[in-house]
């Protein structure tokens, strides 16, 4: 988790874009949202959030191979607080591994 989250911020993401989808419905809460293509738009009233993934070259680390996707958030019409209120369950749904 970040303590700030700007309007437009980027990650790569490792996973694959199933996997990514999968997590979506528990990531997003009771939020409605829309999927277009690689596109998710989240209502998060009073704004909204744009969620664009696109795949990246893989990731390999001796024999390891692992599928990667860049992530670009973009929140419409909400504050610092807002954004962080959203984010943090966001982030903790995707946690993973770890100790």
């Amino acid at each position: 988790m970040q303590s700030v989250y700007p309007e437009r911020f980027e990650r790569d993401v490792g996973c694959s874009e199933a996997e990514w989808l999968g997590w979506m419905p528990r990531a997003l809460g009771t939020h409605a949202w829309r999927r277009e293509g690689q596109r998710i738009t989240v209502d998060i009233p009073p704004g909204a959030l744009d969620i664009a993934w696109e795949p990246l070259p893989e990731r390999r680390i001796a024999l390891l191979r692992m599928q990667r996707l860049k992530v670009v958030f973009e929140f419409r019409g909400l504050d610092a607080d807002q954004r962080r209120t959203f984010m943090k369950p966001f982030d903790l749904s995707l946690q993973r591994g770890g100790g």
